[in-house]
């Protein structure tokens, strides 16, 4: 049976020059969206052209249609730089730039476009060779969207900033997200204790992944509690540097992968004292999109370690929908948007 992917890939192949996209023109929240007509993009020399089967939501995507916080506006003082967004993508390549080695026609990929110029809500899409990956056989295209922004900063805030160890106390602060359910999964497999924050109707879904111990954020201060942890990963800034100083051990390690921007100002100026007087490090990681930390999760998801959280599943025709329920903060794990139903 022929879906429609298989259709649009086929009329590409033929020389149609338009496609569906989920576009914007000014900032705003999810009613300044609409589904139009693009072109579809000609890849360059060192690009693939995609036909895109699934896309995921992050807040990256939720902040750039907002245009907040400001930075987010670096490059689109007034108007947004980028008309589609979209980072996080899986498909099936149709064509290829000439300097292209990598991939060829008909490979099932997926990868962080955020590098190439974002554009992941449409049915087409370009990227630079070097931010995809093969998509293993045993991964849907869903999971396979899921996992390059959200897997691999969970990924970098536990192996790479907060060397995890078997044995670790680790808390995640705002756990019910993409980092955070990719993160629980990875520390548990590594042999940490895991107590994880956020509201109250995610715990339940949090406890399932496998965390040893929740918080419900509105009745619990995790940071007054008196226990101390050797690494926490904070994927929403709640609290002050001085309030989680007193939940670190001595030797501990703080990762900010998410938070306001005064609250990412005060860890970058404290960090260096405390590192000095008290022996904890502070840290904010910085996004950086990596294809072998991408090959980690696939491999890990098609051996069935690691499960893909996806709470939604929208249709692109309903991606302004999918924008809404992500910008409720509701959603636990990733939010999808598909080009088939």
């Amino acid at each position: 049976m022929k879906t429609e992917s298989d259709t649009n890939e086929r009329e590409v192949n033929q020389g149609s020059g338009t496609m569906k996209a989920l576009m914007y023109e000014a900032y705003g929240t999810a009613e300044v969206l609409r589904l139009g007509e693009a072109e579809i993009p000609v890849p360059k020399d060192h690009e693939v052209l995609i036909a895109v089967h699934a896309a995921s939501v992050n807040s990256w995507d939720w902040d750039l249609l907002r245009g907040k916080p400001f930075i987010n506006r670096l490059g689109g003082l007034r108007r947004p730089r980028y008309r589609v967004l979209g980072a996080d993508v899986a498909g099936r390549v149709v064509a290829v730039g000439a300097a292209v080695s990598r991939f060829h026609p008909g490979d099932e990929v997926f990868g962080d476009i955020s590098g190439c110029g974002w554009g992941g809500f449409a049915e087409f899409v370009c990227a630079a060779e070097h931010a995809l990956t093969h998509k293993p056989e045993g991964l849907s295209f869903e999971q396979a969207a899921a996992i390059p922004q959200a897997a691999v900063l969970a990924l970098q805030g536990l192996r790479d900033m907060g060397k995890i160890q078997k044995g670790d106390q680790v808390l995640i602060n705002g756990a019910g997200g993409g980092v955070g359910t990719f993160g629980i999964q990875y520390a548990k497999m590594l042999g940490a204790k895991v107590t994880c924050v956020d509201k109250p109707e995610k715990l339940d879904r949090l406890r399932s992944l496998g965390a040893d111990h929740v918080l419900d954020f509105t009745k619990e201060d995790f940071t007054a509690s008196g226990i101390r942890y050797d690494l926490i990963v904070d994927v929403v800034g709640t609290r002050s540097i001085f309030a989680i100083k007193k939940a670190l051990k001595s030797g501990g390690k703080y990762v900010m992968v998410g938070g306001p921007m005064p609250r990412i100002l005060q860890v970058l100026l404290a960090a260096p004292w405390f590192a000095w007087r008290e022996k904890k490090k502070f840290g904010v990681l910085v996004h950086k999109p990596n294809h072998n930390d991408q090959l980690v999760w696939s491999t890990l998801v098609e051996a069935g370690q690691i499960i893909p959280v996806i709470d939604r599943n929208y249709h692109l025709r309903d991606a302004a929908r999918a924008l809404a329920y992500f910008g409720e903060g509701r959603a636990i794990g990733k939010v999808i948007i598909s080009m088939k139903e």
